[in-house]
């Protein structure tokens, strides 16, 4: 599962709340141009995908356009939604998830984020995702140390 939060002012509200789905589309720093501009501007009022020249890819389980170029994209079926005052909380079970292939490991079958240079949104900043830190359950080993990279 996941969830978006969204003003009801904001264009895509009415139409996620319509058709009750939604895709995410991770980007990456090559894309922070592109991801900002289509934060800033509505598409009630722009063609973002004409504006930004990203490619529309059809969802396979959802109507919501994803984006080509997008590492991950991540269709979303509303389940519940939540009333938070300034916002409504669109919970939804991801019912498919594309991977770019060129990010999967091809010994472990799992996502390559630090490969992938994925970007990071929090507080009005972005980031690009960097620094290995460690593998679930380091914290609990013996020597509390980070397993190193396999």
């Amino acid at each position: 599962m996941c969830y978006v939060s969204i003003r009801p002012e904001r264009h895509s509200y009415p139409i996620i709340k319509e058709t009750g789905e939604f895709g995410l589309n991770l980007t990456t720093v090559a894309m922070a141009r592109e991801t900002d501009w289509c934060g800033v501007r509505s598409g009630k009022d722009y063609d973002k995908f004409a504006e930004t020249g990203l490619t529309v890819e059809p969802a396979k389980l959802i109507k919501a356009p994803l984006v080509a170029e997008s590492p991950i994209s991540i269709e979303c079926k509303v389940r519940e939604i939540i009333p938070l005052g300034s916002h409504d909380m669109f919970m939804a079970d991801v019912v498919n998830i594309r991977a770019d292939e060129q990010y999967i490991n091809p010994e472990t079958g799992s996502f390559d984020m630090e490969r992938a240079n994925l970007l990071a949104y929090s507080h009005g900043e972005y980031f690009a995702l960097g620094d290995f830190l460690g593998y679930f359950g380091w914290s609990v080993k013996k020597d509390k140390a980070p397993a190193r990279r396999r």
